[in-house]
């Protein structure tokens, strides 16, 4: 396209008609006013916190439920609530929420503490400090006022994978003598099993609430995505059956609400590249191959050589497989291909390394498993579509040249 035709098309995009009306009501980030089918939950989480109000320390609780049940937007609204009542009632109190597993800059206990500290004002260089020194300033800045502090870590497991659970434990245990605030640790996973991992006293003191998030069925979903749609799209413009089609398809993924939402909102994507004045069912159809071929292929065509090498060693015993592999057996078949395509071989804990990094990006399933004293593993496992299965082993085949 040249320069005047690119001119041309964004100019006529501007004027052209779109079946949204207001599309960041369906995107992830958006915490509606009303939160469907956890009311329980709503309540478990709000007779928790609600103490804050009162000046004394809620108790630390872990939530956990599967990908899109509702634990993050319940816990975003709960909190947002909570904090609107604090500051009415000129209540001292702070809620500092942070994504472990978006927030890359949290791999190390150091950086924790220091990312913490920044979120209270402080200023910590990215390295360099002892962390004793990094300690005693976040305690300094939560001692510029006495108040409670509630720290939302999402995606808890990643953080724990990451650097361990010592960080946590110094957070669930300060007491008095460390500072006159109080800070209460919420936990949000994915994963139930990785609290097994953690020393039995983090976990007592982590675990004091616990709240299972179920997933949702098909037609708490289907309400869930009409809320939504009356406020997203122009009134008429969703066939007859779109709503059903995409909560039918987030329910088979195990209920994710999270899921329906992404595929309504490409659906309506679709529609309007084809000037269509509807969003018919085939465009679903067409949203969740994009969906799943965009993120995998994508993700898998990019990565380093290395990368593609520890994955293709995962297809290559994932067939006909019912039970996990372990980072062990991946390793041995890895070094394998390493020498098979002439290239050097990194070290295993490298390649658990990289294993992470799939397992971030949602490729794989990478659960730690505790061995005693021999130490701990993982059991992994492809977590992609069987429908593409095929597609990126190729990809993988005709890169790596296999």
């Amino acid at each position: 396209m040249t320069e005047t035709g690119l001119e041309t098309f964004f100019e006529a995009f501007l004027k052209k008609d779109s079946v949204f009306f207001d599309k960041k009501v369906i995107q992830s980030n958006y915490t509606p006013e009303t939160i469907l089918h956890r009311e329980e939950q709503t309540k478990q989480i709000a007779n928790i916190l609600a103490p804050a109000l009162k000046h004394e320390k809620p108790s630390n609780a872990f939530i956990y439920g599967k990908t899109g049940t509702g634990k993050t937007l319940t816990v975003r609204h709960t909190t947002k609530k909570l904090m609107d009542v604090a500051e009415k009632e000129e209540v001292p109190l702070k809620i500092i929420y942070l994504n472990c597993k978006l927030k890359r800059g949290v791999d190390t206990e150091y950086r924790l503490i220091a990312q913490l500290a920044r979120e209270l004002g402080k200023s910590i260089p990215p390295t360099g400090l002892p962390t004793e020194e990094v300690y005693r300033s976040f305690f300094k800045a939560l001692n510029k006022q006495k108040q409670n502090y509630i720290i939302v870590l999402d995606e808890i497991d990643q953080l724990i994978n990451k650097t361990g659970d010592n960080a946590l434990y110094n957070l669930t245990r300060t007491t008095t003598e460390d500072t006159e605030s109080q800070i209460t640790i919420i936990g949000i996973s994915n994963d139930v099993t990785f609290i097994d991992c953690l020393d039995p006293r983090v976990r007592s003191s982590l675990s004091e609430e616990e709240i299972v998030f179920p997933p949702y069925n098909a037609l708490q979903i289907q309400s869930m995505l009409r809320q939504r749609a009356e406020m997203a799209f122009k009134k008429g413009v969703l066939e007859q059956g779109v709503i059903e089609k995409c909560a039918a398809y987030a329910a088979r993924d195990h209920g994710d609400a999270r899921r329906a939402l992404e595929l309504l909102r490409v659906a309506g994507e679709v529609a309007d590249r084809k000037n269509s004045k509807k969003v018919m069912i085939s465009h679903i159809d067409e949203a969740e191959e994009k969906i799943d071929r965009d993120r995998i292929t994508d993700v898998v065509a990019t990565q380093p050589k290395q990368y593609q090498l520890v994955l293709y060693s995962i297809f290559s015993l994932q067939p006909n497989r019912n039970t996990p592999l372990f980072t062990g057996e991946v390793y041995e078949v890895y070094k394998s291909l390493c020498h098979k395509t002439d290239t050097s071989v990194l070290t295993q804990r490298r390649v658990s390394d990289i294993l992470s990094e799939f397992d971030m990006l949602g490729i794989i399933n990478a659960k730690t498993i505790s061995n005693g004293r021999y130490g701990r593993t993982r059991n992994i496992s492809l977590d992609i579509p069987e429908t593409t299965f095929l597609k990126i082993k190729n990809i993988l085949e005709e890169n790596l040249k296999v």
